[in-house]
C-alpha cells in the first residue's frame, strides 16, 4: 500500500483494504485473554519495550505485560518514554511516574528530544531516506524506541482510540435495539444511522466540509467526498464495526510503516490494541457492558490492572511543536515553491500556513515531501543531519 498525492497533499488517509475473517469468540475468548495472547509473543523475545506515554492505552499495555510476565516467569517489560523538554510535561511525568511505581518497576528507558524529532530533522531524514514517505507523517516518532529494542520488541498502544473509544452511532444503536428511549431532538439522527449507506453518505455530503485551506477547490472537494464515504460506511452494528475499522486503510498503513521502520532493527513491533483476535473478544462483549463510556468500558474488561484513576484520565499532550521544530521553520523560510503537486496545492496559501505560529500538523507530510524533492544542497543537509545524529 502507498500513499495518494491527493493523500500526501491532504496529510489524510482515505478508503478500506480488504476484507477479513476474525476468529471466532470462542477461539478469542475475553478481552482480557486476547490482550494477553497478543502481548505474550513480545514478552518471549526480550528486551521487550512498552511504547509508554503514561496515558490510557499505554499504561494498560505496560500493565496488563508485567502482570503476565510475572506470571509466566519472563523477564519484565520496561517502559520507554520519548521525552520533550520544550512541550513542558510535567502533568504527563507525574502520571508516568505513578504507573511506574504503582507496578513496580525498576527499569524505565526515557530518551529526551529537543528538535531531535522535527518532520524533517536528524531522525526523520534517516527514516526518509530509507523509506520513502510513511503514515503518519510522525512515523519516526518511534524510531529512538526502536533502537533501544535492538533485537528484541516493542509494544504500543496504537488502535486503542478505535478499539475502546465510544462509537459515533452508540447512543442510535441503544434506541434502535430499545435499550434507551429517543428524545425528540435524535429522531433524525437515529433514523439516518439505521438508513442504508447510499442515504447516510447522501446526508453527510451536505454538511458544511472542514475546509484545508492549502488545497486548491477542486482537491478539497475530493477530500471532503472521501472523507463523507468513510464516515458514512461505518457499519452499525457494534460486532461489525471491529472488521471494519481493522479494514480502514489508514490503521493499516500505519501498521505497516511501523514494521518496516522496526524491520532495520530487528524488532517485532506490535499493537495487541488492534489485535484480530482482541477485536473479535470486543465484538462479543454484552451491549450493556460496552455503552457506558470508555473509563466504564476499560474498567470492566482489565478489572483491578490499573488503579481507577488512572483508568479514567482522558487527557493527553499534543506534540506538534515538536515535529515542527527550527529543521521544519529552516526549511519553510528557505522553500521556493517546489516539490510539490500545484494542481492539488495552493503553493500561496501553503507559504502562508507555514508563515503561521502553529501550522496545521496535516501539511508536515508535504514538507517531508519538499524535503525528499529537494535541490542537492538541501538533500546533503538533511543527510548531514541524519548522520550528526
Amino acid at each position: 500500500m502507498s500513499l495518494t498525492p491527493l493523500e500526501i497533499a491532504s496529510g489524510l488517509v482515505f478508503g478500506l483494504g480488504p476484507s477479513e475473517r476474525l476468529p471466532t469468540a470462542k477461539e478469542a475468548g475475553t478481552p482480557l485473554e486476547a490482550l494477553e495472547r497478543a502481548i505474550l509473543p513480545a514478552l518471549k523475545r526480550p528486551p521487550c519495550l512498552v511504547s509508554f506515554s503514561g496515558g490510557r492505552d499505554s499504561s494498560t499495555i505496560l500493565a496488563v505485560a508485567v502482570r503476565l510476565a510475572r506470571r509466566q516467569g519472563l523477564e519484565l517489560p520496561i517502559p520507554a518514554t520519548n521525552r520533550f523538554p520544550v512541550v513542558g510535561q510535567s502533568d504527563d511525568v507525574e502520571w508516568q511516574e505513578r504507573v511506574v511505581v504503582q507496578l513496580g518497576l525498576t527499569e524505565w528507558i526515557r530518551t529526551d528530544s529537543t528538535s531531535e524529532l522535527d518532520s524533517v530533522g536528524p531522525v526523520a531524514g534517516r527514516v526518509l531516506r530509507r523509506h520513502g514517505l510513511l503514515w503518519p507523517f510522525n512515523a519516526h516518532f518511534y524510531a529512538p524506541l526502536l533502537q533501544e529494542a535492538f533485537g528484541g520488541s516493542l509494544l504500543t498502544g496504537i488502535g486503542g482510540d478505535e478499539a475502546l473509544g465510544r462509537p459515533r452511532w452508540a447512543r442510535a444503536a441503544a434506541v434502535l435495539s430499545r435499550r434507551a428511549h429517543v428524545r425528540p431532538r435524535e429522531v433524525m439522527a437515529v433514523g439516518l444511522t439505521a438508513s442504508p449507506f447510499a442515504v447516510r453518505r447522501s446526508a453527510h455530503s451536505t454538511r458544511e466540509p472542514v475546509l484545508l485551506p492549502w488545497l486548491r477547490p477542486e482537491a478539497q472537494g475530493e477530500v471532503w467526498a472521501r472523507w463523507v464515504a468513510d464516515t458514512a460506511s461505518e457499519p452499525l452494528r457494534f460486532a461489525d464495526r471491529f472488521a471494519w475499522w481493522r479494514r480502514l486503510r489508514y490503521v493499516r498503513l500505519g501498521i505497516e510503516g511501523l514494521r518496516r521502520i522496526a524491520s532495520d532493527l530487528l524488532v517485532d513491533v506490535r499493537h495487541p490494541f488492534a489485535d484480530a483476535a482482541f477485536a473479535s473478544a470486543l465484538a462479543a462483549v454484552p451491549p450493556d457492558a460496552r455503552n457506558h463510556g470508555r473509563s466504564v468500558a476499560m474498567r470492566e474488561l482489565f478489572d483491578d490492572a490499573l488503579p481507577p484513576e488512572l483508568m479514567q484520565r482522558c487527557t493527553r499532550s499534543h506534540f506538534d511543536v515538536v515535529f515542527w521544530n527550527e529543521h521544519s521553520r529552516d526549511l519553510a523560510a528557505r522553500w521556493a515553491g517546489e516539490g510539490t503537486d500545484d494542481e492539488l496545492v495552493d503553493i500561496e496559501a501553503l507559504r502562508r500556513e507555514w508563515e503561521a505560529p502553529h501550522p496545521d500538523a496535516r501539511t508536515f507530510m508535504l514538507l517531508q515531501q519538499i524535503a525528499l524533492n529537494a535541490k542537492p544542497a538541501i538533500e546533503g543537509e538533511l543527510e548531514q543531519a541524519a548522520a550528526s545524529a
